[in-house]
């Protein structure tokens, strides 16, 4: 409900409200500007001694006003002849044109009323409105993502459109909230929907006289030209008006013939809080306030950009569910935890499964998690995958800290499903955590936690049957695995490793598929990509896909992966036996969760085997000369010194500024972990000054290393675990 409150109104207005905050935009340079040219009164000037300088100046004075930016303008008649100008007060002169500027006048009707009367004004207000309505909503969907208000600043990841989109939302919303409101303000003041303010009426006994001096006017006297908004003269020859004085306290009237107050009416409550409102949208009398809502308003076109793609992606990622029930209708509640995609496939299955055997159904995020909604639930299924080393998946923050703050768990017991792949060390490590807090909560269980590996269609069935059991109906789950759309990638060149030590490993380099204009706005499959990110290839005679970590960016030119062959590996045996020429099917996965990130603080990169790939595609890539210091374990050099070639190279011209080597099959074995005690004191200063550990390789080999880490941090107070808590140490072991 909340991300369809943010996504159409965001679709709908788009337009309208990027018009609406480039034109604010714009408009919130013009106070500042005026408040840097204008001519600024003397703090101790008095509107008693300005009048009487203006009116020296220019006898026909009329009216004197002061802008909330100090600019001083006159207007008067000479020889019935209408003039205006810019006054010094110092001087009660002229210095420049009163004329309006015509760019603020133009931009100001755009941002009005778009040029349109009445109508216009209304379609601006409908677009200020959308805006606060995303605001909020996205604050919502925000607080969500990130787990809570205390998380607001939490590091984010995923796709670059969307961390882009919320890291500029939550820095702009509360620019976003104070101009959509004000703008409503502003609007139903315009059309009377506000109460006014008092203004005293003229008074009827004035003294008949006339010529008393301002300057000695004991009110015009006592107030300073800082709290000045507006002088109107008396109406020449005419004995029964009187001098109009309106200041930041309020509006009064004094005789033109003796100089005496006639009435006064201070600003009530209300219009105080009227101009304030006036103030905060326009910057008028808050230049630098205004600045700042005109940077935050630029966000938002680039906020509709992101949000378009974050969209388009929702919308190839995640498969539509039909006949999705409201959840407070629904018997079954389906929450998914997924961070590719993959996993709400498996809930559109179960989802289409249950309603076809009568059951009333809602899916929704983990992330959207709120029992107090599922009034009529009779049972609770969560599909549970795990990102990295046992995080929650992108569509699941929040969810363990709403378990643990509910006051009691839900009444529908509940059935826990996880996904993951067995070859990685933190197998549903997500999943197992979910069933632990709500066995601790006390939630009741509908069947026992169960795991599906590697996507199996066969595991998913027998535990669907499981499930129609426990359930009481008869429940046939056929998944048919989409995975996302895939290229024909051809293989440019080999070179072979390994075969000395028993170990073929190859690295094998594909030609860089074409890629249209679009394709490369919008990011999709091989138009943009990094080291690190992942290839998935399927291998012939199997539906499931293998995973490898890219060794190069889409800058290089070419689509690079090194592997070795596995033991019966089906995959691993068709692609080290690719010859230049030949081709594979594969697609691209994104893995924003192991990069470099833009700093300049060092790196420790440690891998060992084919782990060095990924590690080697950040080294090619630093052109910003960042301190990389490599740790890189193999069998020998003859025979497995991977990237060997390259390693000088990339030394000489400053991409690598270490390089350290440990062979395991020399006369003294030597691991990739004993490397690293080796250079503790170095290893050490470099994370003290900020450095940013990545590890790749086996898991047996990143036990190892984060145990000699931990030993070699342990006299600075440091950890791996507070490394990792810091987003400090990431691993991309298997």
């Amino acid at each position: 409900m909340i991300r369809a409150l943010h996504r159409w109104p965001g679709l709908l207005a788009l337009a309208l409200i990027t018009v609406l905050t480039l034109s604010g935009a714009a408009l919130s340079v013009f106070p500042a500007a005026e408040r840097l040219t204008a001519p600024q009164a003397a703090t101790s000037l008095t509107v008693g001694t300005l009048a009487e300088r203006i009116q020296g100046a220019y006898p026909g004075v009329e009216q004197i006003r002061r802008a909330p930016s100090g600019r001083i303008t006159a207007y008067w008649f000479d020889q019935g002849t209408p003039g205006a100008a810019v006054i010094d007060p110092a001087t009660g002169q002229g210095v420049a044109s009163a004329d309006p500027n015509q760019t603020q006048r133009w931009l100001t009707n755009l941002h009005r009323s778009l040029f349109l009367g009445d109508g216009g004004r209304i379609a601006m207000a409908a677009g200020a409105a959308a805006m606060l309505t995303l605001a909020l909503s996205g604050v919502l969907l925000v607080t969500r993502r990130v787990g809570g208000w205390r998380h607001w600043f939490a590091r984010l990841r995923g796709p670059l459109a969307g961390r882009l989109h919320v890291e500029i939302a939550r820095i702009a919303v509360v620019g976003l909230v104070l101009s959509s409101t004000t703008a409503l303000w502003m609007t139903a003041s315009t059309f009377d929907l506000l109460p006014g303010g008092g203004v005293p009426a003229m008074p009827v006994e004035v003294s008949g006289e006339t010529g008393f001096a301002p300057g000695q006017m004991l009110l015009l006297v006592e107030t300073p030209v800082a709290e000045l908004r507006e002088l109107s003269f008396p109406y020449p020859g005419d004995a029964t008006d009187a001098f109009t004085l309106k200041t930041d306290g309020g509006t009064g009237y004094l005789d033109q013939g003796t100089g005496a107050l006639l009435a006064w009416t201070d600003l009530t409550g209300w219009e105080r809080v009227s101009e304030t409102i006036y103030m905060l949208h326009t910057g008028q009398g808050a230049a630098t306030l205004g600045l700042v809502l005109g940077l935050m308003a630029l966000g938002v076109p680039a906020m509709g950009v992101t949000g378009v793609f974050v969209w388009l992606a929702g919308r190839r990622g995640r498969p539509r569910i039909r006949g999705n029930q409201p959840a407070g209708r629904a018997e079954t509640i389906l929450l998914v935890g997924s961070e590719g995609g993959s996993t709400w496939g498996f809930a559109a299955t179960l989802h289409a499964a249950l309603t076809n055997a009568g059951q009333r159904v809602h899916a929704a995020p983990m992330s959207a998690f709120a029992p107090e909604r599922y009034a009529a639930a009779n049972r609770i299924i969560v599909l549970a995958a795990t990102y990295g080393d046992g995080a929650a998946p992108a569509s699941a923050k929040g969810f363990l800290d709403r378990l643990a703050a509910a006051d009691h768990a839900p009444d529908a017991p509940v059935a826990v499903l996880g996904f993951g792949d067995r070859s990685f060390p933190a197998y549903c490590a997500f999943a197992n955590a979910v069933a632990a807090a709500a066995q601790a909560k006390g939630w009741p269980q509908l069947m026992a936690i169960d795991t599906i590996d590697r996507q199996s269609p066969q595991d998913f069935a027998r535990w669907g049957r499981a499930l129609g059991d426990a359930m009481g109906v008869d429940l046939d789950l056929s998944h048919q695995p989409v995975h996302p759309a895939t290229e024909t990638l051809t293989l440019v060149s080999r070179r072979d490793y390994g075969a000395e030590v028993q170990a073929p490993t190859a690295i094998l380099r594909f030609a860089l598929p074409r890629a249209t204009l679009w394709w490369r706005l919008v990011g999709v499959g091989f138009a943009r990509f990094d080291a690190g990110d992942l290839i998935g290839i399927m291998p012939e005679g199997s539906s499931v896909p293998r995973l490898y970590s890219l060794a190069s960016a889409r800058r290089d030119g070419f689509v690079e992966i090194v592997v070795k062959k596995q033991p019966g590996g089906l995959c691993s045996g068709q692609l080290t036996a690719l010859e230049p020429g030949q081709t594979v099917t594969a697609f691209l996965r994104r893995n924003p969760g192991f990069q470099p990130g833009r700093g300049q603080a060092p790196l420790i990169l440690i891998g060992a085997g084919t782990g060095i790939g990924p590690l080697a595609g950040f080294v090619r890539g630093n052109s910003r000369r960042r301190p990389i210091h490599l740790f890189f374990g193999m069998r020998h050099p003859d025979s497995d010194f991977l990237y060997g070639e390259e390693m000088p190279v990339w030394q000489d011209e400053g991409h690598l500024a270490q390089l350290v080597t440990a062979v395991s099959r020399g006369a003294r074995p030597h691991y990739v972990q004993d490397a690293l005690r080796n250079e503790a004191a170095e290893v050490a200063r470099l994370i003290r000054d900020g450095a940013r550990v990545m590890v790749c390789g086996g898991r047996d080999m990143a036990a190892g290393v984060a145990d000699a880490l931990a030993e070699i941090l342990a006299p600075t107070g440091l950890s791996p675990a507070v490394l990792k808590a810091e987003g400090r140490y990431v691993e991309d072991v298997y």
